[in-house]
């Protein structure tokens, strides 16, 4: 009950920053109306706050950046991506989202990877059941890329979460026959996958938190944290007007 309510708070986060997201604005400015959002609206706490020395609230993540980029003073530029990525911890539990959002006009190859990064996350949602093993997620997610020539990162995962920000529980978005935990009614965790216009593979900046491709192509990621169910998968970071 507590993990339900955090999870609409993060979900209400992306839903009120959506209208600033536009060219001109700055990384920095987004995380700042999120900051102010989530402590003064919602008596909440942004986690990745001081999270192992992560200097902001959210994560921005634009173009070839596929998670985990700091904001900064840079300018959004029409026809940009960006993932802004929330965590709110509230009541001792976390909820943990991420959207992919067009700056302006984007072209008709950005919409796709967008639309079909959305898509693969959904399909690894609908692949929760309980008894299956947790690599049925990345199947579902893999085959749909290869589907639409989009990449699929490996070197960043899906998570545990709860009263933990990052539990070991790990579910990789692509097919890991040795990911052969069981799926069992209960567990809370993030299915975020990160598709790729070209080479998936990650480098990491100097920052040793931002993580780009290495092609400098673009990337889009989409994430909800789920609750197992006797018969799948609920949608915890969710509000009747969220993503």
């Amino acid at each position: 009950d507590k993990m339900r309510v955090a999870g609409r708070l993060a979900a209400d986060v992306l839903d009120m920053i959506e209208d600033f997201v536009k060219p001109g604005v700055s990384t920095n400015e987004l995380d700042e109306i999120c900051h102010k959002f989530i402590v003064e609206e919602q008596g909440a706490t942004p986690a990745p706050l001081n999270y192992r020395g992560f200097p902001k609230s959210v994560c921005t993540s634009v173009n070839e950046v596929i998670c985990h980029g700091i904001p900064d003073s840079r300018p959004l530029q029409e026809g940009d991506i960006i993932n802004i990525d929330v965590t709110v911890y509230y009541d001792g539990v976390h909820g943990d989202t991420s959207v992919t959002f067009p700056v302006g006009e984007v072209t008709e190859r950005d919409i796709q990877l967008i639309k079909e990064t959305r898509k693969a996350m959904d399909l690894g949602i609908e692949a929760v059941k309980p008894g299956r093993p947790v690599n049925v997620i990345g199947r579902a997610i893999e085959r749909h890329a290869k589907r639409h020539s989009l990449g699929v990162v490996r070197e960043f995962i899906g998570h545990g979460v709860g009263t933990e920000f990052h539990s070991s529980l790990q579910i990789p978005h692509y097919y890991d026959p040795y990911a052969s935990t069981e799926i069992l009614p209960g567990m809370t965790f993030t299915i975020e996958p990160m598709l790729t216009l070209g080479d998936p593979s990650a480098q990491m900046w100097s920052d040793n938190w931002t993580a780009s491709t290495r092609d400098g192509r673009r990337t889009a990621q989409f994430e909800h944290t789920i609750l197992v169910l006797e018969d799948g998968a609920k949608r915890l970071t969710v509000t009747p007007v969220s993503y």
